[in-house]
């Protein structure tokens, strides 16, 4: 068989399989209005169309699946934050990161409220555990920036120990790229009318409801808060060593695509040696009788 002929196949399958994910995924949405999910459609014309977007995403994933391989050969680290306004899609293009990696390799830190006892320590001290080691890469959804967003808008922090933040994290961030480590930051970004429609569509979908916290809707009511300190936090911590990259998440299909091609393009990976994998011939002992099983083991097999 060709080998291009391979590559072809293997891409249909996967694009079939892909396909019927998603085609699931719509299907188990029964309680969305169908009113809300019109007017969604008619504010998203444009979008790319499914079956380019698919091509695409299992082409990005190929690659993505190298960089894998050539971080852990290397022994690499590599750290990427993902922060953005609530809904603005960053879970769903960290999904489409890890989808197809090793999680022994690609992890993903999404880190619940301190404890009281992280509120008494270092501020970057519960997070510093989960940075990589070599052949690592850790997906940081929501990350230290809490500080100069939730926390600094809810009041969970003090006027004074924002400041102290802003004054560290710089070096804080010099330190980890001293250490070898690789740092790349996106914020999501997306409008006023897109963060409602999505909330609106997670309130009327029982199988998304779990999204929406109290904190979620705060950012509702305090979205000007929220704009004031995304500036400042921008304008304080956009540093040359470690900038920002803004993704514009209102079509997530396109900003799944370019954050996953532009995070390709900030690491020089290389195709790295593989040896060539044979599969051994299975032992056969002809004395050897498999014993069967009680049938109450067995799961049901009602489909």
């Amino acid at each position: 068989m060709d080998r291009n002929d391979g590559g072809k196949d293997w891409l249909e399958a996967e694009l079939a399989d892909t396909l019927d994910e998603d085609y699931e995924l719509e299907l188990s949405e029964p309680a969305l209005s169908l009113e809300i999910r019109k007017v969604y459609r008619k504010a998203h014309p444009d979008t790319i169309d499914r079956l380019t977007y698919f091509r695409e995403l299992i082409r990005l994933q190929s690659e993505l699946i190298k960089l894998q391989d050539w971080v852990a050969h290397h022994k690499k680290k590599i750290v990427v934050i993902f922060e953005g306004r609530d809904s603005a899609g960053k879970g769903g293009v960290i999904k489409r990161i890890t989808q197809r990696l090793n999680p022994r390799i690609a992890r993903v830190v999404a880190l619940p409220a301190p404890t009281e006892r992280e509120t008494s320590q270092w501020y970057f001290q519960r997070y510093v555990p989960h940075l990589p080691a070599g052949g690592e890469i850790v997906l940081f959804d929501r990350s230290w920036y809490n500080r100069a967003g939730v926390e600094r808008v809810m009041g969970f922090a003090t006027p004074d120990q924002v400041e102290e933040f802003f004054r560290d994290v710089p070096e804080f961030e010099r330190m980890l790229l001293r250490s070898g480590i690789m740092l790349v930051k996106y914020w999501f970004s997306i409008t006023d009318e897109e963060q409602q429609m999505r909330f609106l569509m997670r309130i009327h979908d029982p199988m998304k409801q779990w999204k929406l916290s109290p904190m979620d809707l705060q950012s509702r009511v305090r979205w000007e808060d929220y704009t004031k300190a995304k500036e400042e936090m921008f304008a304080r911590t956009n540093v040359p060593e470690a900038p920002w990259y803004i993704v514009e998440g209102n079509d997530k299909k396109r900003a799944r695509l370019n954050c996953i091609d532009h995070l390709l393009n900030q690491v020089p990976y290389e195709p790295v040696p593989h040896e060539e994998i044979a599969l051994p011939e299975r032992v056969f002992n002809p004395e050897y009788e498999r014993k069967v099983l009680p049938p109450e083991l067995y799961v049901p097999q009602k489909y």
